[in-house]
């Protein structure tokens, strides 16, 4: 969901007509600072889960053959699912066609018990963002001890085993997370909600063109539905409701209950990491409002398809057909640059609309076409829908007799 607040727009009208500034108004809004970020930010988002979730994909690929459990199948590349390690999770049909209904249901939950669940999901909140914001911190942790870490993994007892990386990037995590806490600043915030994104892109994945097909017609209905008609049965617009509404601090609560005084008594309360938050450099009062789901849903069909694009890079390299290559245009077109191109269009869109209509727009509305369709056209040109549809990392059959 994409919302716009704006308050004193003043763009320094001097000796220009005011009926032209009030025309093209919602020009200077999608160029104000706070909207640049959001495209930009969301777009580094979605590339970045992307590239981690092939990364993770190779270094389990990796570990397999070094641990000699690595099949090949059928004489080719591994099945997607013998490629994939127990860190990550694969969503079925099943689930993709129940998670907007497990989506509604938590919503209406937030809205309706909000005042006496806020603390649990205050806290429950601080603990997904401490691990999702660890893990986006790991690549800079083991950059920086590459040169004094053998990479050795150290037991902790029933917690496990981790690496010096791992355990920099949770220490560090855990004190972005009580900074945010103790202050409630929405740049800590919009970290932590960055970390969130990239953990689920990276964790998350779709087998198949039909399962992301049904997940995202799915959160388009969920999405539509929260925004646009919920206010006709309570009255108020729930999903700017829930996403707007701050969280009791539980240091504070704690501090109150308690009679401390000081900094933890003041804490204040807290915006929860559901969303991106860029304020305007040059319009004070104005500010820019994202979704994670509006990033994290199309970027799981974005991640799918630069997945699949690496496979079928492997698959051409590897093979020895024969036959003449493909014309030049199509190895530069990659399904992950036409799906990238639809979802920068569908936040431009979505952004125009919000605009114009003065009101929030549910982002998915305008994302999933624009991605989905242009990767279901190009797939059909390409020949390859068939395959994208219900297997596509699954290695064709040798034939059985060879050609002489």
């Amino acid at each position: 969901m994409a919302d716009t607040q704006a308050q004193g727009m003043d763009f320094g009208t001097e000796g220009v007509d005011s009926q032209t500034v009030v025309r093209y108004e919602w020009a200077y809004s999608i160029m104000d600072s706070s909207r640049v970020s959001t495209f930009i930010i969301s777009i580094l988002l979605i590339v970045y889960g992307s590239f981690r979730s092939l990364n993770l994909d190779q270094e389990n690929r990796q570990k397999q053959e070094k641990d000699g459990s690595f099949s090949v199948v059928n004489g080719g590349e591994n099945s997607n699912q013998s490629s994939e390690a127990d860190n990550v999770q694969t969503i079925d049909s099943c689930q993709a066609m129940f998670l907007p209904i497990g989506a509604s249901i938590s919503l209406l939950i937030m809205f309706l018990f909000f005042d006496s669940l806020q603390m649990v999901f205050a806290v429950c909140t601080a603990m997904l963002a401490t691990i999702a914001f660890a893990f986006l911190l790991l690549p800079m942790c083991q950059y920086l001890l590459r040169p004094c870490s053998s990479g050795q993994k150290k037991s902790f007892g029933y917690c496990g085993r981790f690496t010096a990386a791992e355990i920099l990037s949770f220490c560090m995590s855990v004190c972005i997370v009580c900074t945010w806490v103790l202050t409630g600043h929405w740049l800590l915030m919009d970290a932590l909600g960055m970390g969130l994104c990239v953990a689920f892109i990276a964790l998350v994945r779709l087998p198949s063109l039909k399962v992301s097909t049904l997940l995202l017609l799915g959160l388009l209905l969920y999405d539509v539905f929260w925004v646009f008609f919920s206010s006709f049965i309570f009255s108020t617009n729930v999903m700017v409701k829930v996403a707007t509404r701050p969280a009791e601090n539980p240091v504070g609560a704690f501090a109150k209950k308690f009679h401390l005084t000081g900094l933890m008594r003041d804490a204040p309360k807290l915006s929860l990491p559901g969303k991106l938050v860029f304020p305007s450099m040059h319009n004070e009062g104005h500010f820019s409002m994202l979704g994670l789901g509006d990033i994290v849903m199309p970027g799981l069909l974005l991640c799918f398809v630069m997945r699949y694009d690496a496979y079928k890079r492997g698959q051409v390299s590897t093979a020895d057909t024969g036959l003449p290559p493909p014309p030049q245009y199509y190895h530069k077109i990659t399904y992950f640059h036409c799906s990238l191109i639809g979802y920068f269009l569908g936040l431009l869109t979505a952004t125009v609309s919000s605009e114009v209509f003065r009101a929030a727009q549910p982002a998915l509305l305008y994302l999933v076409p624009f991605t989905l369709l242009p990767l279901l056209t190009m797939a059909y040109l390409k020949g390859d829908l068939r395959r994208m549809w219900s297997e596509p990392f699954l290695s064709p059959a040798p034939s059985k007799y060879m050609d002489v």
